[in-house]
């Protein structure tokens, strides 16, 4: 077992930077999930891991040794990419151990190996049978079962859900998940689904452009991001986002939008005095709007009128699809409410869960004010 860092590590091909100036620690036996758009240098940090990149700059380590210059088959990782890469002329069986084979690992330890990996995968019944056999999610477990059997001491995976259908995905990363408790090694998993990133890590690192957003916890990342790429990136649907400034009104303060004014509560008020008169950007997750009449009890609403734009009915929610004036916005709202398109309503903002980003900190990427 071992911890994986990134040592101030950068990757360049030719003029375009990849990755810049990447600095973390996945720790011992943590299910750490690399998630961002496409582009944003997850996929060629894992690479750079296995050692299927050369670094342009800095070190990564693999416990304490410094694994830059060290071939991939001496790095003691596993990796289980997008494509399933099985070998269609071979069974399951000789698929999960042609690795071993060709490490000349003895033919009784294989055998045990590969049967303990399939029991845990499920897959037992499945070892005799070729690739054209099974099904895609039975082709994934085959190449999990794959790296299973290396027993290494990190655990690769690259977007290794993407070819599964909807259902498929839920119950191959509930297994997933599971495996890392059975096995109690260390997970590096890097996919572009902000819902398996929540769902499955310890931690969770998003990137955007090369560059290491924020590292934390997934509810910490959800309640308390740290700029507006990661407000807007973690959470379904995206969080609203509505240019305002704050004032006070009545020696109360406010978040003027220009069409609508929410009052800040009391106990929060003094972190955004200093920002009286300042241009801002508010921020609101479409849960924290509600239809009045369902309101919560007990929390900080304040009203905000908008026209319905599209509704998109779910079963246990309602998602609304509203205007107002130049800014279009998403409620969750619930399943209750009974609004039409084209009408104009009233519905209530939950000011005890909201977000303000200062512009002039980063036009690009406004960094979050606590």
């Amino acid at each position: 077992m071992a911890s994986v860092t990134y040592d101030h590590v950068s990757k360049k091909f030719g003029d375009f930077t990849a990755l810049n100036d990447l600095n973390f620690k996945a720790e011992d036996k943590e299910f750490l999930v690399l998630v961002g758009p496409s582009g944003c240098g997850k996929t060629t940090a894992l690479r750079c891991l296995a050692g299927l990149e050369e670094v342009s700059l800095g070190r990564v380590m693999i416990g304490d040794n410094v694994v830059n210059d060290m071939a991939p088959k001496d790095r003691d990782i596993a990796m289980v990419f997008q494509s399933y890469a099985l070998y269609p002329h071979m069974t399951v069986f000789d698929n999960m151990a042609f690795g071993l084979k060709l490490r000349k690992v003895p033919k009784v330890d294989i055998k045990r190996r590969v049967e303990a990996a399939a029991e845990i995968l499920g897959i037992e019944q499945l070892l005799k049978r070729r690739p054209r056999e099974l099904s895609g999610g039975q082709r994934q477990r085959v190449a999990v079962g794959r790296a299973i059997v290396r027993e290494p001491k990190v655990f690769l995976f690259d977007e290794p859900l993407s070819n599964l259908d909807a259902k498929l995905r839920v119950q191959t990363r509930a297994q997933i998940s599971k495996l890392h408790q059975q096995l109690q090694t260390t997970f590096i998993y890097v996919t572009h689904d902000q819902t398996e990133a929540m769902t499955m890590a310890t931690r969770i690192a998003v990137m955007n452009k090369g560059v290491l957003q924020q590292l934390d916890t997934p509810q910490n990342l959800y309640d308390h991001p740290a700029n507006l790429f990661v407000a807007g990136f973690i959470g379904s649907p995206a969080m609203n986002f509505f240019s305002a400034h704050l004032r006070k009104d009545d020696g109360r303060l406010v978040i003027d939008a220009d069409k609508f004014t929410v009052k800040i509560p009391e106990d929060r008020t003094a972190t955004y005095m200093p920002m009286i008169g300042k241009e801002v950007i508010f921020g609101i997750r479409p849960e924290n709007i509600h239809n009045p009449i369902y309101a919560p009890s007990g929390i900080h609403a304040e009203p905000v009128d908008a026209k319905v734009d599209v509704t998109e009915l779910m079963g246990n929610e309602i998602f609304l699809y509203l205007v107002n004036g130049k800014d279009n916005f998403v409620a969750r709202v619930d399943p209750r409410t009974r609004f039409s398109i084209g009408e104009q309503v009233q519905l209530v903002f939950s000011m005890d869960n909201f977000h303000i980003f200062d512009p002039s900190t980063n036009p690009e990427n406004p960094l979050a004010i606590r």
